[in-house]
C-alpha cells in the first residue's frame, strides 16, 4: 500500500508542472532542495545522531568549487558537481575525524562544525580570487551544459531528481548494517561500542556521505542563483533551513525531510511574501521559532512519525 502511494505521489508530481504557474513551480524547486538537503544532513543528524549546525559549509564549498572550475577552466557543472561533492567530503572527513577521534559529542561537536563553516565564509570574504565580499558571479550562456536553462521546469525536474535520489538511498542505508549501526548509535553510543560497533567508522562514513551529497547540492545552489553570496551560502541560517526540515518532518527517518519541507518551506515562502516589506522582513523566523516550539511541544518525534501511528491506528 505504502509503495503503491508512493509511486503515485511521484505520478502527480511528474505531471504537476503542466497545471503550475512559473510561480509555483519555483516553489516547488525550493521544497525539492531543502528536502533533499534536509536528506543528506539526515544521514548523520538524524540517523547517526551527530548534530551538526555547520552544513552550510559544505553547500558553499561546493558551490565555489563547481563555480570556479566553471568560470575559470570551463568545466560543466554537470562534472563540477563531482569534483564539489568530492571537496565536500573531504571537508566532511576532516570535521569528522576531528571531532569523532577525541570524542567531540553533543554541543560541542555543534560547535565544531559552526567553527569551520565560519572560517570558510571569513576566507571567502577576503579572497579576491573568488570574489571577495562581493560574491562571486556566474556567467550566463543559456546552454544546458552549462547547467543553465530557459525553462523554470527543468529545475523542477532536477531538483526532484535530487530529492528522489537521496530519498532512495536513504532508504537502502536504512536497510543496511550501517543504517543498523548508525541508529544503534545514536539510541547509546557506548551499548553500540560493547556490542562491538565501529562506532568512529561509522560515525565518519556518514559525515563523508552526508557532505558528499550536500556538496552536490552546492552545484545546484550556485548555478541556480547565477551568484555565490558568502555570508549567505555558508552562513547559519542556510545551516537552520537545512536542519529544520528533517527536525519538523523527523529525524532518522526516510519521509520526514520531505515531509518537513512540504510544511516549512511554503510557510517560509508566505512568511517571506506577505511580510518582506513594512518592517516585518524577518518575521520568518519568528515562524521558524514558533514552529520549533510546537514541534518540541506537541510533536518532539517529528510530524511523520506521528502521521505514521495515526494512519495505523485508522488502519486498525
Amino acid at each position: 500500500m505504502i509503495r503503491w502511494t508512493a509511486a503515485l505521489a511521484v505520478l502527480v508530481l511528474l505531471m504537476l508542472p503542466a497545471v503550475l504557474s512559473s510561480y509555483l513551480v519555483t516553489v516547488f524547486v525550493f521544497i525539492f532542495f531543502y528536502a533533499y538537503l534536509g536528506q543528506a544532513w539526515n544521514i548523520v543528524g538524524g540517523y547517526a545522531g551527530q548534530l551538526s549546525a555547520g552544513h552550510a559549509a559544505f553547500v558553499g564549498l561546493g558551490a565555489y568549487v563547481s563555480a570556479v572550475l566553471f568560470q575559470q577552466f570551463g568545466v560543466s557543472p554537470w562534472l563540477g558537481l563531482l569534483a564539489a561533492g568530492g571537496a565536500a567530503a573531504a571537508l566532511g572527513a576532516a570535521i569528522g575525524f576531528l571531532g569523532f577521534r577525541f570524542g567531540v559529542r553533543g554541543f560541542y561537536f555543534v560547535l565544531l562544525t559552526v567553527a569551520f563553516a565560519e572560517v570558510l565564509r571569513i576566507v571567502a570574504n577576503n579572497v579576491d580570487a573568488v570574489g571577495g565580499a562581493v560574491g562571486y558571479y556566474i556567467t550566463f550562456t543559456g546552454n544546458v551544459w552549462h547547467f543553465q536553462f530557459a525553462d523554470s521546469r527543468a529545475h523542477y525536474y532536477i531538483t526532484l531528481g535530487l530529492m528522489l535520489g537521496a530519498t532512495a538511498l536513504a532508504r537502502w542505508l536504512e536497510r543496511r548494517r550501517l543504517g543498523v549501526h548508525l541508529t544503534a548509535i545514536r539510541e547509546d553510543e557506548g551499548a553500540a561500542e560493547a556490542l562491538g560497533v565501529n562506532t568512529f567508522r561509522d560515525k565518519l562514513l556518514a559525515m563523508v556521505l552526508s557532505s558528499f551529497l550536500t556538496g552536490v547540492g552546492g552545484t545546484f545552489y550556485a548555478f541556480y542563483l547565477m551568484t555565490i553570496q558568502p555570508n549567505a551560502a555558508f552562513g547559519i541560517p542556510l545551516s537552520v533551513e537545512i536542519i529544520i526540515r528533517p527536525i519538523v518532518g523527523g529525524a532518522g527517518t526516510v519521509l520526514g525531510p520531505i515531509l518537513g519541507s512540504f510544511i516549512v518551506s511554503p510557510l517560509a515562502e508566505l512568511s517571506r511574501h506577505y511580510f518582506a516589506t513594512g518592517g516585518f522582513a524577518g518575521v520568518h523566523l519568528i515562524v521558524y521559532g514558533a514552529l520549533l516550539v510546537v514541534v518540541v511541544l506537541f510533536l518532539p518525534e517529528g510530524a511523520y512519525p506521528r502521521l505514521r501511528s495515526a494512519l495505523g491506528r485508522r488502519g486498525t
